[in-house]
């Protein structure tokens, strides 16, 4: 299926698409597997005691992994996840906190969403998880700042797979574990990298980090995760207190950075056709939104205050105004549509006059209600998206 005809489509469908399409939007365009050879870039420096995986399997250098201090599942994934609702977690979450919203088509044709407020997520990185009918992996690496779900499954009706972090990184980005196979996983772009499932992808499921009023005012009808997870953690605080200061530079990270922003920059970026875009946090503040064509694709990028940084200060509510980005499609029922800022943090198209936020909810006008497609994208430190995307495009602003 092409990325152009799941644009066209209503953003319900474009949800079923996105399953069906078995997408690893930030994948490499070709991963083939290698046979451990005796060269320097198979020798494994991590622990390998009690460890299953078929080391002789793997398509990136054994290497290029490193001890990130913790064990395996030392940061322990959630298992057995349970929920609040909107009411309850009012009283923990603050309007401006960071969270993971996920929203999936239901059997039913309803929109299913859930809210992992990044609180707890810092603490586990790793939430196994059904929403509707769907498993999902629900993942945030803090020393990228990616947060990215996935399909549990390879195809549908097949193994749902349960996953764990390994203790180890991968140009600082998390690798996970599957509790199957003990297969490694990459969480940034869902590639099983060693171990029998090596070349697989898992499917990318449509995730934005947003403000919790956000996600209040797009999914009304949504829970969210509990801090009842059966680990005893501060949740509220923040175990890497000022580490996106512009100014620092990434933890454990042993590779060359690109010179073209800070390390620590936040980029939106996306992957689609075989196409890497970044798109810088200041550009995007400065302008609220960017129209562009990535592929066949034509998106709009947008951008507004009123979410803070889960990786600033020692408490997570404390943390500085970032913003918020999302990433859609402009193509709506077959019309393309232009956008410009409104004059709070709104957006206005210019064919109908219709508002809309953030999270692409048109909350009025002649489109009131509608949803923009969503397009898979991560928010991501600048020297990770480029390591994992050094041949990615860096948007440019005109001229």
């Amino acid at each position: 299926m092409s990325l152009t005809s799941v644009c066209s489509m209503s953003r319900r469908r474009m949800l079923t698409a996105t399953l069906a399409a078995s997408l690893s939007p930030f994948a490499r365009k070709d991963i083939s597997v290698v046979v451990a050879q005796n060269d320097v870039d198979d020798d494994l420096n991590v622990s390998t005691a009690g460890w299953k995986t078929d080391f002789s399997k793997h398509s990136v250098p054994l290497s290029e992994f490193r001890s990130g201090g913790p064990p395996r599942d030392g940061i322990p994934p959630i298992d057995e996840p349970s929920y609040v609702s909107q009411a309850e977690a009012d009283t923990w979450l603050a309007p401006e906190e960071p969270v993971i919203a996920v929203a999936l088509e239901g059997e039913k044709g309803e929109i299913v969403a859930r809210a992992y407020p990044l609180q707890i997520l810092l603490w586990h990185e790793i939430v196994n998880d059904t929403l509707g009918e769907t498993p999902v992996a629900v993942t945030f690496c803090p020393l990228c700042y990616t947060a990215v779900a996935y399909d549990r499954r390879l195809k549908p009706g097949g193994t749902v797979y349960d996953f764990g972090t390994t203790g180890n990184l991968r140009h600082s980005d998390l690798v996970m574990w599957d509790r199957q196979t003990e297969s490694w996983w990459q969480q940034f772009s869902g590639d099983a990298l060693v171990g029998e499932l090596t070349g697989s992808h898992l499917t990318f499921l449509p995730a934005q980090i947003m403000s919790w009023t956000a996600f209040k005012n797009a999914y009304p009808d949504g829970d969210v995760l509990s801090r009842e997870t059966g680990f005893d953690r501060p949740y509220g605080t923040n175990p890497y207190p000022g580490y996106d200061d512009i100014d620092s530079r990434p933890f454990l990270f042993n590779g060359s950075t690109d010179e073209r922003l800070p390390p620590m920059e936040r980029v939106v970026g996306i992957v689609t056709e075989n196409e890497g875009v970044a798109y810088p946090f200041p550009d995007l503040q400065h302008l609220r939104l960017i129209e562009d064509r990535i592929g066949d694709a034509q998106i709009v990028v947008f951008w507004a205050p009123g979410a803070s940084s889960a990786v600033d200060t020692g408490d997570v509510v404390e943390g500085r105004d970032i913003g918020q980005a999302g990433v859609f499609s402009r193509n709506l029922d077959g019309r393309v549509l232009s956008f410009s800022p409104g004059s709070d943090d709104s957006f206005t198209d210019v064919e109908t006059g219709s508002t809309w936020d953030v999270t692409g909810l048109a909350s009025a006008g002649d489109l009131a209600g509608e949803y923009l497609a969503p397009i898979p994208h991560t928010v991501v430190f600048w020297f990770a998206w480029a390591a994992f995307q050094p041949e990615g495009r860096l948007w440019q602003p005109p001229g």
